[in-house]
């Protein structure tokens, strides 16, 4: 089973802190959660993009809504203890407890509006619709990989126009591989780079260090979405490679490499790394290449420790 959302494990962790004890969050809840829906290694392995389990993160928020609510207190730091009004809502032998029930009080009711005034739009703080089971800060980081991959779809419309010329291109690539860590800054690997015309199926040349102590060998194709880079074309560039003596090289095509491409560079000695139209998009996101920050944003969240001291 995946990691349940945050609603629906607040009525689990009530049920969890009904012998009256106080528990901490992490590891004692989080890991109650984990057995009670049987959770597999690889689910406890989730995480989101900011650092903390997947599971601890919506432990954190069922644990922080409900609090609001005050169906739940914090006695100390990282523990959390059931309240008279918690007891009372498991008395009512509930079906589920979630953000609709927890609206009945007014300390959620306020905890909400002051996060909506916050955020400077009247919805609800959870998700938009259609994602309840979504926290805020899961929801931020799903909005983020949206624009991301928006961004990078972009990104190889543009590197597959015919529009886009191909010198264009060459200097995008070693553009790239600098900003990777390859051949020192721009101007020592634009001398660096060795541009060749192609015929002895090597497109260029640069350090893989500042040092010059190896060699990449580059091919770089540019392609249209309906032109994917083959086998024959792999094994000329593994022949190049032979030829200079070479033991790396990186093949680089804004289209895509189809299996029987991919499967020959995965069985020969040399080693050949393949980057594919999306791939290439990838880093470009990555490392700042074609696309500019227009914005950013550090996610926080709140520190126990200095709010309410050790136990």
């Amino acid at each position: 089973m995946s990691v349940p959302d945050y609603q629906t494990i607040m009525l689990p962790i009530l049920a969890y802190l009904a012998d009256g004890s106080t528990r901490r969050v992490v590891p004692e809840v989080t890991g109650h959660l984990a057995d009670r829906y049987h959770l597999t290694p690889e689910d406890m392995a989730l995480h989101i993009p900011s650092g903390p389990s997947t599971l601890a993160n919506r432990a954190h928020w069922a644990v922080t809504y409900m609090v609001q609510a005050g169906l739940v207190k914090r006695p100390s730091r990282g523990r959390v203890e059931l309240t008279d009004r918690g007891r009372e809502t498991l008395a009512r032998n509930l079906d589920r407890v979630d953000n609709n029930y927890l609206s009945q009080f007014a300390g959620f009711v306020e905890f909400r509006l002051r996060t909506k005034q916050h955020r400077g739009a009247d919805v609800p703080v959870e998700a938009p619709s259609g994602t309840p089971e979504q926290n805020p800060e899961e929801l931020l980081f799903s909005t983020y990989e949206t624009l991301r991959k928006s961004v990078e779809a972009d990104i190889l419309d543009r590197l597959q126009s015919e529009s886009l010329q191909w010198e264009f291109f060459e200097d995008l690539v070693v553009d790239l591989l600098v900003a990777m860590g390859f051949g020192g800054n721009v101007e020592e690997a634009g001398h660096r780079v060795t541009k060749r015309s192609g015929d002895d199926g090597i497109d260029g040349v640069i350090d893989e260090d500042r040092l010059g102590l190896d060699a990449i060998y580059i091919q770089a194709k540019k392609y249209g979405p309906k032109t994917p880079v083959g086998r024959p074309a792999l094994q000329a560039f593994a022949g190049s490679l032979e030829g200079q003596r070479a033991a790396k090289g990186v093949f680089i095509t804004t289209s895509s490499f189809t299996a029987d491409a991919v499967d020959y560079v995965n069985r020969i000695a040399r080693r050949i790394v393949l980057i594919d139209g999306k791939t290439l998009a990838h880093y470009m996101h990555d490392y700042g290449i074609g696309v500019r920050t227009s914005r950013t944003l550090a996610v926080k969240r709140i520190d126990d420790a200095y709010f309410e001291g050790d136990a």
